[in-house]
């Protein structure tokens, strides 16, 4: 069991643009609500006296056109928590959809980090399906306690963009939804806790995954720092910012109707302004107040931002609305609070017309403002009405019933007040960052309590590995050594000189002993480690040392019986029965093509039973089923980082599709002429050098293109890279390796 004092918990959160204060909300689709809330969260857990240090991981930038502040590897947030930035993939700043061929570097930058540290998280919690990967990846790997939280869900956002007539290709080229959702997927699949803002997610957003499983869901709603946002009287309006607003306006004392949210299609802005307009009343008797994050000049926008301010102008002017709508051109974060209590002094209302809003949190601040809500009815704000009773829900799309609403709601004085005190005893009752803190560790005690965490980092182990330097891994088939003794003998010799303290490891499907027997055979150098059983078992040494932690981390959660059972009846599937075939954690199956269902459909049919396992295929022949801790890319990964090889000092040849896995990750990886075809999307990997030789030739190759027995380099050819990139950036995931990775050799 972990002890619930002095945690140490680990947040992640990669896109956008994430610093302590100031922080730049609206500029980009990325850079919203989720960055403000994993601060104002990471913030209030390092406060809790159970809590000795919360960092909050995110991706290091490096770029003239953002502010330095996100390239400081470390930012001291105060009371123990941190913002720490990884170093993954280009320096320069990258929008979500540009960053999955980069995770992988992420999770090689974090284990680093923490084998420096000296220490593991008792918990990982990731944000959003990005950080999702990672995490799961992360938590898998060191053993300790994964929650998520998925923010918007790529399901709802593909939904909402067929529903609105998009062509089905180009969403996906345009989103990669594919790629995000099997990550969710995953990420559900692996997290012990689902954390979520309201029970219409639960009930309507996730129930649509695969992994759906509501026992481990739990509704916390976030919080709001009532420091900040307060009712009107307990401070004035700042003129500078009545001076943004009416600038704009003829009359100014007019009821305002506020909505604050970025420029992107989803925030629904255009039915807003469509409403306002249709109404010969509100264009006559109130005004609007667009907060739509900062421009200097449209065209400067990003090409969504600029869509949306487009049509935005467009309305104001077909409505003629000049006069009565105020479109403030900059405001600093800060300024946030003074806008709703402005629009609460001329006893105004606040709109968030989107399509779906997870959260909610400008609702929640608008009622702790103590200013009326009308809102979406899908997502977060259906439960934040119900707690605080002050406003009306309403159907983002239709725009008729939004003018009815909006001329509702600034029609009765009385119902306005009750809507504005209501609003602000309700944030009181419900959503305090204290309360919701409470409630997060209550749950978060829970998982601690059946956790025996291996401390796979310090822990120290007997074994006869020497202490090396860095380290080359191999696969282990027939056809890759026969015929090649010349490029055997050298890579032997090589070894064997131990110049630069060189080991040499084996990566396989086989059973050790098969493997052993064909080392022997083909006069390989005896391995310093055995990955075997594609994952499943770990041995150091001429002595056989077996790696029991790794046994033990592997046993998490991993039900064969259960697996052989779901699996006994799918037709084309058939048990391997040759000796060494099976294993504690590994079950092979031949997989016939013209009968079996698709490799898809089985992992599908496994995650209906609640089976936290890997599903891999190769040679359209061969069907093995794993734990989701296992595969060569993760014992690789646990190889290197106990015993403290750098990611980058890990050469590994590839040939099989188990492969693909590890060559995701910071190590130097080679492909072989030879390789198999579900390696063909590998080839535009980061650091993946492709060899023109085949068999035990393309690892030779390899080695000398990448200088490994001297000072190594990672050549042109294989830095995978953007142009300007350069050869010494990050390396990682290609978007296509979620969906894609689940391919493995026979036993």
């Amino acid at each position: 069991m972990t002890s619930s004092e002095n945690l140490y918990l680990v947040h992640i959160s990669i896109h956008g643009l994430i610093r302590g204060g100031d922080l730049e909300l609206g500029r980009d689709a990325d850079t919203g609500g989720q960055c403000k809330y994993v601060v104002e969260l990471v913030r209030a857990l390092a406060e809790h006296p159970k809590v000795g240090e919360v960092d909050l991981l995110t991706r290091q930038i490096i770029d003239p056109k953002v502010s330095v502040d996100y390239a400081e590897p470390v930012e001291v947030l105060g009371n123990g928590a941190y913002i720490k930035r990884i170093a993954a993939g280009p320096r320069r700043y990258l929008h979500k959809e540009s960053l999955w061929r980069y995770l992988d570097a992420f999770v090689d930058g974090s284990l680093a980090m923490f084998r420096k540290a000296g220490r593991l998280p008792d918990i990982i919690h990731a944000h959003y399906a990005d950080a999702g990967y990672v995490g799961n990846r992360l938590a898998s790997l060191l053993g300790c306690p994964f929650i998520y939280t998925g923010h918007s869900l790529g399901r709802t956002k593909l939904r909402h963009l067929l529903d609105g007539a998009k062509d089905p290709e180009s969403v996906e080229r345009r989103y990669n939804l594919s790629t995000r959702i099997e990550a969710e997927e995953m990420a559900l699949d692996a997290a012990s806790l689902v954390v979520t803002s309201t029970q219409q997610e639960v009930d309507e957003q996730y129930s649509v995954y695969e992994c759906y499983d509501p026992d481990r869901m739990r509704v916390i709603p976030p919080g709001v720092d009532v420091s900040r946002f307060f009712p009107p009287g307990k401070a004035e309006v700042p003129s500078e910012t009545s001076a943004k607003i009416e600038r704009f306006l003829d009359d100014p004392s007019r009821p305002t109707v506020l909505s604050i949210a970025r420029a992107d299609e989803k925030k629904n802005l255009a039915s807003l302004v469509r409403a306002f307009g249709e109404s010969k009343t509100l264009r006559h008797r109130a005004n609007l107040v667009l907060v739509a994050g900062n421009r200097d000049r449209i065209g400067g926008l990003n090409p969504g931002a600029r869509r949306v301010w487009t049509e935005l102008l467009q309305l104001i002017d077909d409505y003629d609305l000049y006069g009565c709508v105020s479109i403030p051109k900059h405001h600093s974060p800060d300024e946030i609070p003074a806008f709703y209590r402005y629009a609460a002094a001329h006893r105004g209302v606040f709109v968030n017309p989107a399509l779906t809003e997870p959260f909610g949190l400008t609702v929640i601040e608008a009622a702790a403002s103590g200013v009326p809500v009308l809102a979406t009815n899908d997502g977060g704000p259906r439960d934040i009405l119900g707690n605080c009773q002050n406003g009306l829900l309403i159907e983002p799309l239709d725009v008729p019933a939004m003018t009815v609403a909006l001329e509702s709601a600034l029609a009765d004085p009385k119902r306005w007040t009750a809507w504005s005190e209501g609003g602000m005893r309700g944030v009181t009752d419900h959503y305090t960052w204290e309360g919701h803190v409470e409630r997060y560790l209550e749950e978060a005690s829970e998982l601690l309590e059946n956790i025996a965490q291996p401390h796979l980092i310090t822990e120290k182990v007997r074994t006869a590995l020497p202490l090396q330097d860095r380290i080359i891994f191999s696969g282990l088939e027939e056809d890759l050594l026969e015929g090649d003794r010349e490029a055997i003998d050298e890579v032997r010799r090589l070894v064997d000189a131990d110049v630069s303290q060189l080991g040499f490891g084996i990566a396989s499907g086989r059973s050790l002993e098969a493997a052993r027997e064909l080392i022997a055979r083909h006069g390989l150098p005896t391995p310093d480690v055995y990955v075997t059983q594609l994952g499943g078992a770990i041995h150091y040494g001429s002595r056989l040392v077996a790696d029991q932690s790794w046994e033990k981390h592997l046993s998490h959660r991993w039900e064969p019986d259960v697996v052989r059972e779901v699996l006994a009846d799918i037709p084309g599937l058939t048990l391997q029965t040759e000796e060494g075939r099976q294993h504690r954690f590994k079950i092979s199956y031949l997989w016939d093509a013209q009968v079996a269902p698709r490799r898809r459909e089985i992992q599908k049919r496994l995650r209906a039973r609640n089976l936290h396992v890997k599903v891999l295929l190769s040679d359209n022949f061969f069907l093995d089923v794993i734990p989701l801790r296992s595969g060569k890319g993760q014992a690789l990964r646990y190889v290197a980082m106990r015993w403290g090889i750098p990611s980058d000092k890990v050469l590994f040849y590839a040939r099989r599709g188990s492969d693909h896995e590890a060559l995701t990750s910071q190590f130097l990886g080679v492909l072989g002429s030879d390789h198999a075809a579900e390696l063909k999307s590998a080839r535009n990997l980061p650091r993946v050098y492709l060899a023109t030789q085949p068999s035990f030739m393309g690892l030779r190759e390899g080695i000398r293109a990448y200088q490994f027995d001297s000072n190594i380099r990672v050549p042109e050819s294989a830095s995978g890279l953007e142009p300007g990139d350069g050869p010494q950036q990050e390396a990682v995931l290609s978007p296509d390796v979620v969906v894609h990775s689940d391919d493995a050799e026979p036993a």
